[in-house]
């Protein structure tokens, strides 16, 4: 068994990957900062955090912690960022600062200290990376847009078009697409995977950058406005608000349940077959936004409606799904729950929180006012 350092080891995803190592007798260390807009005002890790670990407080960037915790690990999981788009676009440093720079300096030390590099590092990336997804044309032809014009959402027509106007189809999103990000979070991310696989290439450390879709499930903090659109949906419902909707709601992401993302890191660590690569990490199943809405409204009790705008926010995109056939081919991987059965568990966490608050709101005035809405 390995001794594995899992860095935001206490958030949401990195959590659950503690607990499948934990439970294949693993020797775990989580490093998290606990970060206050996920955690609160809490200095201890949260109640979930499985007891078996080694939990050290603190950053990937602070030299002194990673003296302490790095001696002796064999395999890293990096899943610390901050997460955040929209705030990211008016956060600047502050992201790029905690997310490209942190986990530049924790690369260069592993590189000037040889004595410390693992013998396996996955990095969370995210699909965030690609902006919009593939699309097919009227013709036949395959696209990978950039945004749509800007005088076109002012128009209100939401789909993606080609070049002779016509809509298009939404494909799903391979590997090799272009990279395209559209905030400032996603540009960080697409740091994390190019620097952990070039520097792991370089320096013989297997490596593998694993890019998350649109990942829900119990403890996800749902008093932060800027998480996954499940959490944001619930923390509203519980506060007796409806869900609120930019575009028409018919925009479509690939909800994926975090077990899986687990499942996809734990083949991740047990094969080589996908060392120094990108793959994507979701169902592959297309669901509108205004789809996870009913499902949440219906789970929770609610019966109003969602607070559709009708408007558009800068940056976002209308389609993206996972192609997943990279992973299933060098991984085995096989996504196994379905988004019906995962919403059930995501909403037994959410009726079990308590003092839950609703900032989306504050959010979306956050947006407004720095012009990243119309």
């Amino acid at each position: 068994m390995a001794v594995v350092l899992v860095t935001g080891g206490a958030g949401f995803i990195g959590s659950h990957i503690v607990d499948a190592l934990v439970a294949k007798g693993h020797s775990v260390r989580v490093l998290d900062n606990l970060e206050p807009q996920v955690h609160g005002d809490r200095h201890t890790p949260p109640g979930y955090l499985n007891k078996g670990v080694e939990f050290y407080k603190g950053s990937i960037d602070d030299p002194a912690m990673l003296r302490e915790v790095l001696p002796g690990v064999e395999v890293i999981f990096h899943e610390a960022a901050m997460v955040g788009v929209g705030q990211s676009m008016y956060e600047i440093h502050r992201y790029v600062e905690g997310n490209t720079a942190a986990t530049a300096f924790f690369l260069e030390y592993l590189v000037r200290n040889p004595e410390v590099r693992p013998k396996k590092l996955i990095v969370a990336s995210s699909m965030s990376i690609y902006g919009e997804g593939s699309y097919r044309c009227r013709d036949g032809a395959t696209i990978h847009p950039r945004l749509r014009p800007r005088a076109q959402l002012e128009d209100r027509r939401w789909e993606v078009l080609d070049h002779d106007g016509h809509e298009t189809s939404p494909l799903p999103t391979a590997e090799d697409k272009p990279l395209y990000p559209t905030s400032i979070y996603a540009v960080t991310k697409r740091d994390h995977e190019e620097m952990c696989l070039s520097v792991g290439y370089a320096y013989k450390i297997p490596t593998v950058a694993l890019r998350y879709f649109n990942v829900y499930g119990p403890r996800q903090a749902l008093s932060n406005p800027y998480t996954g659109v499940g959490a944001i949906f619930s923390a509203r419902l519980l506060n007796g608000k409806p869900p609120i909707i930019f575009e028409d709601g018919e925009q479509t992401r690939d909800f994926i349940h975090v077990s899986d993302i687990v499942q996809a890191n734990m083949l991740a660590m047990e094969s080589e077959k996908a060392d120094y690569q990108a793959l994507n990490v979701g169902t592959g199943t297309a669901t509108s936004i205004l789809g996870m809405s009913d499902l949440l409204s219906r789970y929770l009790g609610f019966s109003g409606d969602p607070l559709i705008l009708g408007k558009f926010r800068e940056g976002d995109i209308r389609h993206c799904i996972a192609d997943i056939s990279k992973a299933r081919t060098l991984l085995g991987y096989e996504p196994k729950v379905a988004l019906k059965d995962g919403i059930g568990e995501l909403v037994k966490w959410v009726e079990g929180q308590e003092g839950v608050l609703d900032r989306s709101d504050q959010a979306t005035e956050e947006l407004r006012r720095w012009g990243l809405t119309d």
